[in-house]
């Protein structure tokens, strides 16, 4: 395990009042409870940050008119031998 630090936060006295009732509820300590949430909010920011970058790249770098028919090509190709049924 990696080397742990302690340290000290100051809450709202109705936020530590939802924090102990969820916590309660999973059966973790204090510490478990906000290593599990900050570990989460750290992962949806790295996400929200790929995202922005992803979309921000595709922006300045647009599909091809080339490129767009080359994928309908390829996904009706990829359709076509399809084995579809006639009750789906």
């Amino acid at each position: 395990m990696s080397k742990t630090t302690k340290i000290a936060i100051s809450l709202p006295e109705d936020v530590l009042n939802v924090v102990e009732e969820k916590r309660g509820e999973s059966g973790e300590s204090r510490s478990q409870f906000f290593r599990r949430a900050v570990e989460v909010l750290l992962k949806l920011q790295r996400e929200r940050d790929q995202n922005e970058r992803y979309i921000r790249a595709y922006s300045e770098n647009p599909e091809t008119e080339q490129e767009i028919e080359a994928a309908r090509h390829a996904a009706s190709t990829i359709l076509a031998r399809e084995p579809w049924d006639e009750k789906g």
